[in-house]
């Protein structure tokens, strides 16, 4: 009876949390708060992408704005070369990002812990020299995305109402996979290989299938907030996209929330997305990288109190009051037998 109150109170809870964030660029109608909260829904889809590899499976890639880079990239040239809609752009941005991480995890599963993380970053800075010396895809100029008007066709519009629903309703479906995913088979295999890939390999399961099904899977998703992203700023070169902010952000927020969970990353995102650009806003020019050393010293300090972050704090905070309540009814109850 417990249980199914308590779930009926979760329940509750994320459709007021749903309620809220549908009604917020009603609440906050300026172009700021609006801003704040695309970015913020954005990061989680980023944070949710990588948690799927790296939360979950172990495998710490420090090279995931390769994928946001590939999505951003093939929509923008599909759509400035060819004149094809960003819905359809995104196609063949997933089908490249899937190759590439089938690619690169089929080559850099061999390597273990730091050396996997490594590799990722070699490959990041590789994409980047690529793409800043490649003619065909305009170098370091980038690409400028037209405005069409506002138009749901071509996914442009002047003002931020829709880019704001479109990334609420991209956030909730990747959150709601990752929750699905958290439960299933897949979810299972993926804690399992993560705490011991050697046992599970004993138990006759094929550990490198599940892990690139996990890559695919976040480099799918990263691929989709890429053409987003690259439709939202309008303007996409090598520098905007692979650099140490993209790289770092995607994993220090489920670092930060909570790797290898649902929660992690949304707690991460609302905690240092806001914090970032009103920091940005707030120093301007001379405030150039501020919030890297506010991450570096969040990170800290939750490594510290609590490694398993923001979730493990919260977690802890709940059973200490768990406890506290039940040494008061003990106290109560030996109270009433007394009297």
């Amino acid at each position: 009876m417990k249980e199914s109150a308590a779930t009926i109170y979760k329940l509750l809870g994320v459709l007021a949390v749903i309620g809220l964030l549908i009604l917020f660029p009603h609440i906050f109608p300026k172009p700021f708060p609006q801003h704040i909260m695309i970015l913020l829904l954005m990061y989680v889809v980023l944070g949710q992408a990588w948690n799927i590899l790296g939360g979950y499976s172990g495998q710490l890639s420090l090279g995931n704005q390769i994928f946001l880079t590939l999505g951003a990239y093939t929509s923008t040239m599909f759509l400035v070369k060819l004149g094809v809609s960003p819905w359809l752009g995104i196609l063949p941005g997933i089908v490249i990002s899937s190759l590439a991480a089938l690619a690169i995890g089929t080559i850099c599963f061999n390597l273990k812990g730091h050396y996997f993380a490594i590799a990722t970053i070699g490959l990041s800075e590789i994409i980047f020299i690529i793409f800043l010396n490649w003619e065909f895809v305009n170098s370091s100029y980038g690409f400028q995305i037209r405005f069409a008007g506002n138009s749901l066709l071509w996914m442009t519009w002047s003002h931020k109402l829709p880019y704001y629903y479109l990334i609420l309703l991209l956030a909730l479906l990747v959150v709601a996979f990752v929750w699905k995913m958290d439960r299933s088979t897949l979810g299972i295999y993926l804690r399992a290989i993560k705490e011991d890939e050697v046992r599970v390999k004993s138990l006759g399961i094929d550990t490198r299938k599940y892990k690139l099904l996990a890559f695919v899977i976040s480099a799918a998703i990263t691929t989709i907030a890429g053409t987003f992203y690259a439709q939202y700023v309008m303007y996409i070169d090598p520098d905007s996209l692979l650099n140490l902010d993209f790289a770092l952000l995607i994993i220090i927020l489920p670092l930060v929330g909570g790797m290898g969970t649902v929660l992690g990353p949304i707690l991460g995102a609302c905690l240092l997305v806001p914090l970032a650009e009103y920091l940005r806003t707030l120093l301007g020019g001379g405030g150039r990288g501020v919030h890297l050393i506010l991450y570096g010293l969040i990170i800290m300090a939750i490594a510290v109190s609590q490694p398993r972050g923001l979730i493990g704090i919260i977690q802890e905070v709940q059973r200490r009051r768990f406890r506290r309540n039940s040494v008061a009814g003990a106290e109560e109850e030996s109270d009433h037998e007394v009297a």
